[in-house]
């Protein structure tokens, strides 16, 4: 804007503010805003007003002819009585001989010859808004229409900075300065003397005036902390991002905008809610406020006005219907169609629907897909059409490949072709009725994955830093997994009321964990049912036997494991106490049992084969159960020593005799010690093998020399292992590992000194320090500190070293192995064992649970 202009806004401004202050104010002469009094043909009415006969206008012959007094055309033009103002010079739209304001109409601006002195006011309503931010749009009266190309305030602020903008169907007095330009006459600039907000008339959403995504975008970029005014925006849903919010992208032909969450027509309902929800696709009208969040165009608290489905034909000639059960087993790749009811929905990070599980009089089925989630409800009755496959994390497909875990049975790809909206009971009919630990005990390589099963089991919720777990546990209180959540449990806060109880769970196992040391099934619960819950006593002995008895034994011994077995059993949480254990051999040469000191225990004798039975008593209750085991004659093996091992070069595979020592913080493995008090990290494959090992046994163990680096550039030394172990004989025995090589007269700074550069993941120091426990609202932390210097202990959480807190401020002897598993530019610390004064060891058995 040149200086010329801008004087003569300022300028206007200030004649618009003398006159607002002026007669136009109070001059008894105006009529209401919108009442009678607008003017006819001309701008010099007689007496300022109107005066029809009796009280209104009579026609004559087919016009209106007012008596006397009246206003009367003569030859074209108003003539006002002797001894009145002649209203001869019009400036800015008022006399300048009383101040009286004129409006003129649109029909007389547009007239051919009009010629104006300075500015004149036109009483509008708006038609349309062409430009958002300049305030350009369309106006008229009854005479006409006619353009205007900027609006501002009284005070001169400009459209977009309005409180209060004018919008369409509002009223408006506007003082104008006109222009004709190549014989085309506009407002160039106008100043809102009035507005009157006329609200829209939403019951007909086709004549709802509406802006592009592009204008959006420009007004939430002016308006970061948020427009005053909604816009109305017609647009096609690109994605649905989040159903529980109404978190979208649309688009129309000028862009895309994200819409951070979706209301009712009337803001009282929640996206969820809304009976007629929007799905990708579809037409939608929103009104809207834009803001920008991260300086990134927003709408925020969308008004859903109206939705048109854009419903397309879906083509199911490619597919196949089925049962669900039939899908199951259909080969990957296979395009199927299946019907059923849902039982539950699935949710990713952020609480967004990723999936549901789908039920027929068959079986269940997990699909994979977060449009299908967000548009059905537990309960509704669906066709879906789908690709069957097996899933399993990019990151783990390895580890489960080693295990012959396939993946979770699913479909994916998948398309909703109908939905009854209705609220229908799954069917129960077909399910198994089973144990938590029956499905613990399913090898992965069974394809039980979304196969809903019937237990009766212990719910536990644990809460964490941040987070909570759920438990879905046998009667034995511990065997059992994780409710499997991507939203650290708040999508499962349901579960809370069964905390503690034994009730009837419907649950699946939605897909399994693999890592280096095996796969474990991850539960999702479908239902749970509090039916007060009851044990029978009589079935204390099979519980005795089942949950304490057989599973003391493997089937297979390469030497005399000397175990102490367990001869009688309680249990606070069924009710009962004192189930008594016995066992007999069926071939004493192989295996038999002694009573040593009032304990009875498991030996193994020569190679062969023998049936133990294990027998429980409760009152006059018994219950017995075999197990058959065979002993082997240990084979000459090779193998080297663990000093050896720890001279080996990386990625050669080891075979490797040794101590079984504490374990590993954070990984699943154990420490292995050599008869010269050599020690190496060992990894295992299969998290089962703790149930055969102990700390003292006599182990030789298979693997590979691994050193844990990122990279080849050496910048770091890393961490010395052997990783995929698995045990190639068991020797068993009470050995205490040697502690011959630790080194003793350091502290803990000595510790912290040692350079990542350097290999120091095989030594093992015995320092004295205090145990410093930190506990927040969000986090613990364990540290190790002496005179002010502090050690941090490796670990994924302090919950793995809680058993170090009954030392919390007190200053102790501590065995601790230097690590660095992540390549890191330092040590921190593991900690072996706790050193009492009288010599006895507290040892670190995290892994050996």
């Amino acid at each position: 804007m040149n200086k010329i202009a801008s004087s003569l806004i300022r300028l206007i401004a200030i004649l618009l503010l003398v006159f607002m202050t002026m007669s136009v104010v109070a001059c008894d002469q105006l009529e209401s805003f919108f009442g009678n009094g607008e003017q006819s043909g001309d701008n010099t009415p007689n007496d300022g007003e109107n005066k029809p006969d009796d009280g209104e206008n009579k026609p004559d012959d087919g016009e209106n002819k007012p008596d006397d007094g009246e206003n009367k055309p003569d030859d074209g033009e108003n003539k006002p009585d002797d001894g009145e103002c002649k209203h001869e010079n019009i400036t800015d739209g008022k006399c300048t001989g009383c101040g009286e304001m004129f409006v003129t109409s649109i029909k007389d601006i547009l007239a051919e010859g009009f010629t104006a002195n300075g500015m004149v006011y036109i009483r509008v309503t708006v038609d349309s808004v062409d430009d958002i931010v300049k305030g350009g749009m369309t106006v008229s009266d009854e005479t006409g229409s006619i353009s205007i190309k900027g609006l501002y305030s009284a005070s001169g602020a400009t459209y977009s900075k309005m409180e209060t903008k004018p919008d369409k169907l509002d009223k408006m007095l506007v003082l104008c300065n006109l222009e004709n330009k190549d014989g085309k006459v506009s407002v160039k600039i106008g100043f809102v003397v009035e507005h009157e907000v006329v609200d829209e008339d939403v019951s007909d959403p086709s004549k709802i005036e509406t802006i592009t995504i592009a204008e959006a975008i420009q007004l939430a970029k002016l308006n970061p902390d948020g427009t005053t005014d909604r816009y109305y925006i017609r647009a096609t849903v690109k994605t649905i991002q989040n159903p529980s919010y109404g978190e979208m992208i649309i688009m129309d032909e000028t862009g895309e905008l994200y819409v951070y969450g979706t209301y009712s027509h009337d803001g009282e309902l929640k996206f969820p809610e809304i009976s007629d929800r929007p799905v990708k696709g579809d037409e939608v009208l929103l009104h809207c406020i834009l803001s920008l969040f991260d300086d990134e165009p927003q709408v925020k608290n969308a008004r859903l006005i109206e939705v048109k489905h854009n419903e397309t034909p879906f083509d199911e000639s490619n597919y196949t219907s089925m049962t669900i059960a039939e899908a199951r087993a259909a080969e990957t790749g296979a395009k199927v169609i299946i019907s059923g009811v849902v039982a539950q929905i699935t949710y990713a990070n952020g609480f967004i629907p990723s999936g549901v599980i789908l039920v027929d009089g068959t079986s269940s089925i997990y699909v994979y897909d977060g449009d299908i989630a967000g548009q059905v409800s537990v309960g509704n009755t669906i066709k879906v059409a789908g690709d069957k496959t097996y899933w399993v994390l990019g990151s783990e497909s390895s580890n489960a490949d080693k295990f012959g875990y396939k993946g979770a049975n699913q479909l994916e790809s998948a398309t909703l072709i109908s939905n009854d909206k209705g609220d229908t009971e799954y069917d129960k009919s077909w399910i198994t009725e089973t144990t938590v630990k029956n499905i613990m005990d399913t090898p992965v390589t069974q394809d039980i994955t979304s196969k809903i099963f019937k237990v009766t089991a212990l719910v536990k919720e644990t809460p964490g830093n941040g987070f909570t777990n759920y438990y879905i546990n046998d009667l034995d209180g511990y065997t059992g997994s994780y409710v499997y959540t991507q939203c650290n449990g708040n999508d499962f806060d349901w579960i809370r009321a069964f905390d503690g109880k034994i009730c009837t769970v419907y649950f699946v196992a939605l897909n399994a964990k693999s890592s280096t040391s095996g796969c474990v099934w991850r539960f999702l619960p479908i239902e749970i049912i509090d039916e007060g819950f009851e044990f029978d006593l009589d079935d204390a002995p099979k519980f005795a036997v089942d949950y304490h008895g057989v599973v003391q034994f493997q089937t297979s011994y390469t030497g005399d494991p000397a175990i102490e077995l367990v001869t009688s059993v309680s249990s606070e949480l069924l009710g009962f106490e004192g189930a008594t254990l016995s066992y007999a051999s069926s071939n004493e040469s192989v295996v038999y049992f002694t009573n040593e000191d009032g304990k009875v225990v498991f030996h193994c004798g020569e190679a062969g084969e023998a049936t133990v039975t294990v027998t429980a008593t409760y009152g006059e209750k018994t219950y017995s159960d075999d197990i058959v085991i065979t002993v082997v004659e240990n084979e000459e093996i090779d193998y080297i020593t663990v000093a050896e091992a720890i001279a080996t070069d990386k990625d050669t595979d080891v075979v490797v005799k040794g101590i079984v020592g504490p374990s590993v913080v954070n990984r699943d493995g154990f420490y292995l010690f050599g008869e010269d008090g050599s020690m190496i990290s060992v990894l295992v494959q299969d998290v089962s093998i703790f149930d055969t090992i102990a700390i003292g046994h006599e182990i030789v163990i298979s693997g590979m020399r691994e050193r844990f680096i990122k990279d080849d550039t050496y910048t770091t030394y890393g961490q010395d292992a052997i990783v995929n172990a698995t045990v190639v004989a068991n020797y068993y025995g009470s050995h205490e590992y040697s502690t011959e090589k630790f080194i003793t007269g350091k502290t803990i700074a000595d510790i912290n000194a040692l350079k990542a550069t350097e290999s120091h993941s095989t030594e093992v120091y015995i320092v004295k320090a205090t145990i410093e426990v930190v506990e927040t609202a969000y986090y613990t932390n364990i540290n190790l500190i002496d005179n002010g210097v502090k050690l941090g202990l490796y670990c994924s959480s302090a919950n793995q070293y809680n058993w170090l807190k009954a030392y919390a401020g007190q200053e102790i002897t501590l065995e601790i192995a230097p690590c660095n598993w992540n390549d890191k530019t330092s040590y921190k610390g593991c900690v072996l064992a706790v050193v009492l004064e009288d010599g006895t060891k507290v040892l670190n058995i995290l892994n050996f649970k």
